[in-house]
């Protein structure tokens, strides 16, 4: 028995009669039925009996069929770029950011080492430059994906998750766009 009032079985799970005075009797009339159903030869006999010429199988249609009377958000394939995007995004971040701690952590002296010196020294080469404008790229737009999920997934009325999701983009523009400025136009003369 699967909790209380359900039995268990092969094609499914079925209620049970809720006189307590047949449960017994009906535990055991289900029981049989059970197991005259679910051998395989048995079922195969029951599904050729019920279709036939005169009566075919119905015809189930794919489950996300698009139309144009369906949703905007389910004709594009956006969610599944979108998952495509964490996953190679989350390796690429993976190595930049194990890296950035390797080289910046422990081949370069440690922590006692980082100051603005070392910053502006670091960002005097173009190749950090770009390695901190990727990572800082990837990082809010893996983020924002994230939290746009999370959004999609909680957020039960409508206009919540509209405002939610637009709080959330303009903090990520606001954010990649003040990192991106800052990259390029660091000065290592300010006095």
């Amino acid at each position: 028995m699967v909790g209380r009032r359900y039995l268990g079985c092969a094609d499914g799970r079925r209620l049970l009669p809720r006189a307590p005075a047949h449960a017994a009797h009906a535990v055991r009339e289900l029981s049989r039925e059970m197991s005259a159903e679910t051998t395989p030869a048995t079922a195969a006999a029951a599904d050729a009996s019920r279709f036939g010429v005169d009566n075919p199988a119905p015809v189930i249609e794919a489950p996300r069929k698009r139309t144009k009377k369906s949703p905007k958000t389910t004709r594009t394939n956006f969610e599944l770029y979108g998952w495509l995007f964490m996953r190679l995004s989350g390796i690429v971040l993976v190595v930049l950011v194990l890296g950035h701690l390797l080289i910046q952590l422990v081949l370069d002296g440690g922590v006692s080492k980082i100051g603005f010196a070392f910053v502006a020294g670091r960002w005097a080469s173009p190749f950090w430059q770009a390695w901190d404008l990727v990572m800082l790229w990837l990082a809010m737009l893996h983020g924002a994906n994230g939290l746009r999920t999370v959004i999609n997934d909680y957020a039960e009325r409508a206009t919540t998750r509209f405002w939610l999701k637009n709080l959330l983009y303009a903090a990520t523009v606001f954010t990649v766009l003040l990192g991106t400025l800052v990259i390029f136009t660091f000065d290592p003369n300010i006095r």
